[in-house]
């Protein structure tokens, strides 16, 4: 066989051998950014209900890595419709299987109804409660005559100093942010929402819900709520101005 023939056959197996070679070690390579994106954790979504009538501003120092959070909007109540028959039409906009949720004040009295209609994972209420029994007594009975009626809507979506003590202001920022939730509350959604939880009559605590309440909360009182953390000097905004402290209960509960 002529040399140069020999070298042809010699030079193609080599070509042969190297492409090999390099198929197998691109097929490793792939193999392992594979494992690795398996191995990243999926944002989890949770999802937060606000308190009455309010948007997801309250919310904004709170911090939840690893958590995509989808905010619920409110919608529009029928005048005759209980918390349970709302809470019914806004389930829809939770679109995830077993989510976790956050309902904050009201927010938390629509989300325990909610839980009742769908699979949720784990639920955390933030100055809020988990039935009747925890309600204010004495609010309750004015809300069940009705009195929130009289009350001008300029007058709700307004401050001075009685509210900023009743909803527990700490600093300047806080005045600015009950300030704008105030003036952006719907009127007709405030007073449904009153008499809504004076009619309000769920008595079984939820499942997989953890509680957080503060000693200094003049809306949901501590001495009627059995929470299972209690936040020192927390007041009704302390998802605001105490969101640290709040955040870390989270995440150590949630554990994502």
């Amino acid at each position: 066989m002529p040399v140069r023939q020999e070298g042809s056959k010699i030079m193609a197996h080599s070509v042969k051998v190297i492409f090999g070679f390099l198929l197998m070690f691109s097929s490793l390579l792939a193999g392992a950014q594979t494992q690795n994106d398996t191995g990243k954790h999926e944002p989890k979504t949770i999802y937060l209900f606000s308190g009455i009538g309010a948007d997801s501003s309250i919310f904004m120092n709170l911090d939840l890595p690893g958590y995509h959070k989808i905010y619920i909007n409110w919608i529009p109540a029928l005048p005759s419709e209980s918390i349970a028959q709302y809470a019914a039409r806004i389930k829809s906009q939770i679109t995830v299987e077993n989510p976790d949720i956050i309902g904050l004040s009201f927010g938390g009295i629509v989300a325990v109804e909610v839980a009742k209609l769908i699979k949720v994972d784990k639920m955390v209420l933030i100055s809020s409660v988990k039935t009747k029994n925890e309600l204010n007594r004495v609010q309750f009975f004015w809300m069940k005559l009705g009195l929130y009626r009289i009350i001008p809507g300029a007058l709700i979506q307004r401050t001075n100093f009685l509210t900023y003590k009743y909803f527990g202001t700490r600093s300047p920022n806080d005045k600015v942010l009950l300030t704008n939730l105030l003036k952006d509350t719907d009127v007709s959604f405030f007073r449904w929402a009153l008499k809504s939880i004076a009619y309000w009559d769920n008595r079984v605590p939820p499942e997989r819900t953890i509680q957080i309440n503060g000693t200094a909360d003049r809306v949901i009182t501590s001495r009627l709520v059995h929470p299972d953390y209690r936040i020192k000097g927390g007041g009704h905004l302390m998802v605001f101005n105490q969101a640290d402290t709040i955040s870390a209960i989270i995440r150590n509960y949630l554990g994502h």
